[in-house]
Parts: structure tokens; C-alpha cells; sequence
């Protein structure tokens, strides 16, 4: 757990310490998203109280010191009837004040039920440090998530717009052509068809950026500027994961992921629980003093008097029947472990099924980038060959718009491919815990500002 301790406090350093740069890029938004995300703001709030658990689990074994004070006036009225001797008190009403102060002091000696209360402390810090931990994990994530969404938006946007460039001019070469009498009308009707669905596929993808700039401005509390972007994606290389083998970055979930931690502190906890509510059958023994000091003006008799009075000792509280509260809370907790047990052991199998599907689609993704690298080599070398079959009258304007718009959407596959890789690289280091801000600095180096 100490581990855990220096990671959590590795990632709030890091929020304080970085600077902000010049652009927008990758790295700048996640140290903006430190200070101004909501969600790691409050997993960071809750930090601070839950550490608070520790001094209040350390305050049982100190001594508890109560000072008391009070003021009181007091009113008797005495009327006498038939009395043969002469009263004390002569009738009437008598009035007189009164003031008392006492000291009272408590030092727990035995309570058993203490001690699993303050191993119950230590344990909610540590494991409230691990969540601090996974939220500034889940922070990364969430910020390159959002920050290529829009960069992915953007490029649909860039691609939709090239589209509408080659579909307009094809229109304009249709009409043209049916003017001189090379063409049909039906040419025509298709190419100003093709031009009118990516005049609407240019609206909704407009729309589309609003929105992913807006989930980024979430983050970070403000508008996003002009995002760096990778400068062509033929001129970036990813990396396979190191090691290249799934069953060690699985072990490496095992013993690293704080998912695992968090619910091996859960477990941990109601362990402790079932030793707090069984203690409660045990006897308590307490060491007390206390000093008081009374005085009063005046009393029935119309005589004042002052009390000081000391005592200095020892309690002991046996509990031998709370009509079997305490057995039933000693079952509710043996149940409560034995559900945290299970927990535990879900979440080591929920860890492990999120390695191996990061690990699979890091590795997939990779192979489908090569793939859709050759598919945009060949369906450029398509379209340049289609456009002159068209010229030479072997192709028609229906091949082109067709050949283009395959070029398209490999071109878009691909960038998306890299796109979802990268995340994917920052998730499966995320599965075992290995994810710090180097690795979005790494990311960061592959993009370039926008001027």
C-alpha cells in the first residue's frame, strides 16, 4: 500500500508542478483537466476526508477530557401549622444562588473493538489513495479519449469537405458533358445526388465536432482551441506492447492494478469488521478522575457551603446481554466478508478480461493500420487510373464518384485506426497500472501545433 501512497501523491505534484504551454495539445489539456475536471476534483476531496479516518481511529486511544459548569438559582417558601417547637427556618420564602465546575477525564485502557476500528483506518487511507490514483488514471484516459474524438471529428469534417470539392466538380463536368451531348442525364442525376448526400454528411459531421469539443470542454472547464494534430499518419509509428505477451500483462494486473488493490482493501475492511463487532462481546476497561467544585449561598436551613471533591478511578463494563444484537451484527459482518470475497476475486477476473481485450485490440489495431495504409496507396492509385479511363471513355463519372469515395473512407478507417491504437496503448497500460503522464508526454511528441 505504501506504493500506492507515492503514486497518488505523484499525480497531484505533477498537477501542481507543470506549467501551462503555448498551444493546445495533448498534454496541455490533461494538466488543465488536473485543475479543472469536477470528477478528479472531487476523487481528490474525498482523498482528503477519507484521511481524515486515520487521527479519528488514533483519537480512541487518547484520554477524553470534559469540563462542566453551571449556575442555578433556587426558591423555597415554608409555611408552618400546629407546631409545638419553634422552626429552624423561620416561614417565609427563601432565595439563594448556586455555582458548580467539575473536571472529568477518560483513558481507554482495554477496547478491543479499537484496535480493528483503527486497522479499519489505515486500510480506507491507503485505499482511498488508490482511488485518487485510478481517478488520475481515468483522468488520462478520459482527456485522449475526448482530445482525438474531436481531432477524429475534425478529419471526417476535412474528409466530407474534399469529398463535396470532387463531388461538385464532377457535377460540374457532368452537366457539361450532357450539354455537348457526351453524357447522359443520367450521369447528371447521379453525381448531383452524390453531391446532395455529402452536403448533408457535411452538416451532421459540423454538428458532430460541437459536440466532441463540448465533451472536451467538460474536462477542462473551458472552450478548446485549435487541437495539435499528427502532422500525416504514414509518418507515425506505433509500437507493439512490451513485453508482446498477453499472460504477463495479465500476472502484471494480478499484482499491480488498483482496481484489485480497491477491492482488496474492501476485503480487507470487512475482515476487520467481523473482529470489531465480535470485540463488542469483550469487557472495556476505562481509567477515570475527575474533580468538581460546588458552592451554594444559601439552602433551606439558610446556611452557604462549598464541596471540592476528587476521585480518581478505574471502570470496567462487562456486556452480558444486548438481546443478541451483537451475535446478529457479528453475522451480518461474516456475510458482509464473505460478499467482498467474492468481489475480490471479480474483480482479479474483470481485470484480467480487460487486459486480454486491450491487449488484443493494441495488437489488432496495429495490424488493420498496415492494412488500411496499403488500402489508401491502392485506392488512390484506383481513383488516379478510373479518372483516366473516364477521359478515355472506358470509365464512366459513376466509377469515379464511386472509386473517390472508397478512397474516402479508407483514408477515414485509417486515421481512425490510429486514433483508437493509441487510446487503446494508454488503456492496456491503464489495466496494470502503469499509466503516468509520460506516457500522454510520449502521445503529446507525436503532434504538432497548429499554427
Amino acid at each position: 500500500m505504501k506504493k500506492m501512497r507515492v503514486k497518488a501523491l505523484a499525480w497531484f505534484v505533477f498537477g501542481l508542478a507543470s506549467g501551462h504551454a503555448a498551444a493546445d495539445d495533448l498534454l496541455t489539456v490533461y494538466r488543465e483537466g488536473l485543475q479543472s475536471d469536477p470528477v478528479f476534483a472531487a476523487a481528490r476531496s474525498s482523498y482528503e476526508a477519507t484521511k481524515e479516518k486515520l487521527p479519528q481511529g488514533r483519537a480512541l486511544f487518547l484520554p477524553n477530557v470534559n469540563i462542566t459548569a453551571g449556575a442555578n438559582y433556587n426558591s423555597a417558601n415554608y409555611k408552618y401549622f400546629n407546631f409545638q417547637v419553634q422552626p429552624s427556618v423561620p416561614a417565609g420564602n427563601v432565595t439563594w444562588p448556586g455555582w458548580n465546575a467539575g473536571v472529568n477525564l477518560t483513558q481507554p485502557l482495554l477496547h478491543l473493538q479499537n484496535n480493528a476500528v483503527y486497522d479499519q483506518a489505515e486500510i480506507l487511507v491507503a485505499q482511498a489513495e488508490s482511488q485518487l490514483a485510478q481517478a488520475a488514471q481515468d483522468l488520462i484516459i478520459r482527456v485522449a479519449q475526448a482530445y482525438f474524438d474531436v481531432l477524429l471529428a475534425e478529419y471526417e469534417l476535412e474528409t466530407v469537405k474534399a469529398q463535396k470539392i470532387a463531388t461538385a466538380e464532377q457535377l460540374a463536368q457532368a452537366k457539361r458533358n450532357f450539354q455537348v451531348g457526351t453524357a447522359t442525364i443520367t450521369d447528371t442525376y447521379d453525381a448531383q445526388a452524390r453531391y446532395d448526400l455529402v452536403v448533408a454528411q457535411e452538416i451532421t459531421a459540423t454538428n458532430d465536432i460541437e459536440v466532441r469539443r463540448a465533451a472536451l470542454q467538460q474536462i477542462i472547464g473551458r472552450p478548446p482551441g485549435p487541437l495539435a494534430k499528427p502532422p500525416g499518419q504514414g509518418q507515425i509509428t506505433l509500437s507493439a506492447p512490451d513485453p508482446n505477451n498477453m499472460e504477463q500483462w495479465v500476472q502484471a494486473a494480478y499484482d499491480n492494478s488498483l482496481q484489485v488493490a480497491i477491492a482488496k482493501a474492501n476485503m480487507q475492511i470487512a475482515i476487520k469488521e467481523v473482529e470489531r463487532n465480535r470485540a463488542a462481546n469483550y469487557p472495556t476497561i476505562d481509567a477515570v478522575a475527575s474533580a468538581n467544585y460546588n458552592t451554594q449561598n444559601g439552602s433551606q436551613l439558610g446556611i452557604g457551603q462549598t464541596l471540592s471533591q476528587a476521585q480518581v478511578g478505574v471502570v470496567l463494563n462487562y456486556p452480558l446481554y444486548q438481546g443478541g444484537a451483537i451475535s446478529s451484527r457479528v453475522r451480518e459482518a461474516i456475510a458482509n466478508k464473505s460478499k467482498s470475497e467474492q468481489d475480490y476475486e471479480n474483480a482479479r477476473r474483470t481485470v484480467a478480461q480487460t487486459v486480454r481485450q486491450s491487449f488484443l485490440a493494441v495488437n489488432t489495431g496495429l495490424a488493420e493500420i498496415g492494412a488500411l495504409r496499403q488500402a489508401v496507396a491502392s485506392n488512390q492509385l484506383s481513383v488516379d487510373a478510373t479518372k483516366l479511363g473516364q477521359e478515355v471513355g472506358v470509365r464512366t463519372q459513376v466509377d469515379v464518384l464511386n472509386a473517390q469515395q472508397l478512397l474516402y473512407s479508407a483514408q477515414r478507417d485509417m486515421y481512425r485506426a490510429y486514433y483508437v491504437t493509441i487510446v487503446g496503448q494508454l488503456k492496456l497500460k491503464q489495466s496494470v497500472s502503469r499509466l503516468t503522464p509520460a506516457d500522454l508526454d510520449n502521445v503529446n511528441r507525436l503532434l504538432k501545433p497548429v499554427n
